[in-house]
């Protein structure tokens, strides 16, 4: 039977013993090493090239994404799975995007981590049915229309002065608010529609019938 080399990143201890306990119950994972940290991770992979890397997303200094980034810019053969107690879909998408295979929740039950497991180091594809939904269920993805109309009034409010084409310092003065209070709405904006910038805002909100005309912002003050 073949055996899967495993090392595990994360930098608490608790953690990286569930996962080893987790890998044992079942003999086709060898743990090779366990490590803190994302540049050890990267050091311990260029000497012993494991097959399958177990790395939390938040660690101090370097972080399981930029460290999953670097790792398979050098070796792209490993396999890499994401392991986090956050439920955001963004980091899911980003891990993907990184080159991860995978992405764990931690609250899962360890029967399903293995089932998962071996799906990845096997390239089995697609999962099972009620394994991808055991996995997948942890995630809200709101459609288009809940996204939307998770936005509070203000919050459409300064979406639809910027669909207008207002900077943020216009937008403040219109709504007498504060710069900075601005660029926190626009910040739970982006987070709230998954979006990067204000060119995509802007299309999203021309598509929701939420853009405006350019304001006379001089009869607001």
């Amino acid at each position: 039977m073949s055996r899967y080399r495993v090392l595990v990143v994360d930098d608490h201890a608790h953690a990286r013993e569930a996962m080893c306990e987790i890998l044992s119950m079942d003999d086709s994972f060898e743990v090779i090493g366990v490590v803190e940290s994302g540049a050890k991770a990267i050091a311990f992979t260029a000497q012993w090239m494991p097959d399958l890397i177990l790395i939390d997303i938040q660690m101090p200094e370097m972080d399981g994404l930029e460290t999953t980034r670097r790792i398979k810019q050098e070796y792209p053969y490993v396999k890499i799975v994401i392991v986090t107690v956050s439920d955001e879909i963004s980091h899911l998408l980003e891990a993907l995007k990184q080159g991860a295979q995978g992405y764990l929740l931690k609250n899962l039950a360890p029967s399903t981590w293995i089932q998962y497991l071996q799906a990845i180091v096997n390239e089995e594809a697609p999962l099972s049915r009620e394994l991808a939904f055991q996995i997948l269920k942890e995630f809200t993805v709101p459609s288009v229309t809940d996204e939307g109309e998770s936005l509070t009034a203000r919050e459409k409010e300064i979406l639809s002065c910027v669909s207008s084409g207002s900077k943020n310092k216009e937008i403040a003065v219109s709504l007498g608010i504060s710069e900075h209070t601005v660029k926190n709405h626009l910040k739970n904006i982006l987070q709230k529609l998954q979006l990067q910038n204000r060119t995509q805002l802007t299309r999203y909100a021309l598509e929701q019938g939420l853009a405006s005309r350019k304001r006379d912002f001089s009869k607001d003050v």
